[in-house]
């Protein structure tokens, strides 16, 4: 079965910027950002035209994807 690092909200939010971070240095998105709020995080992961607001659990499995992708 599959480890996950996170076990709470802030430990996923947290998992999640550090994934972004990693497929920012790897060149795999051109930025990335993250609005802090007292009860959630918010991610944007821009496009070449568009950036929409993306939960924690969205950008954790997006972010995962291209990661993986560029690992494997």
């Amino acid at each position: 079965m599959a480890e996950h690092v996170f076990h709470d909200q802030l430990s996923l939010e947290e998992q999640t910027e550090k994934l972004g971070k990693q497929a920012l240095s790897l060149g795999l998105i051109p930025s990335f950002v993250v609005h802090y709020f007292p009860d959630t995080w918010v991610f944007y992961i821009p496009n070449e035209s568009q950036s929409e607001p993306l939960t924690p659990e969205e950008a954790y499995f997006r972010l995962k994807q291209l990661v993986k992708q560029k690992i494997s």
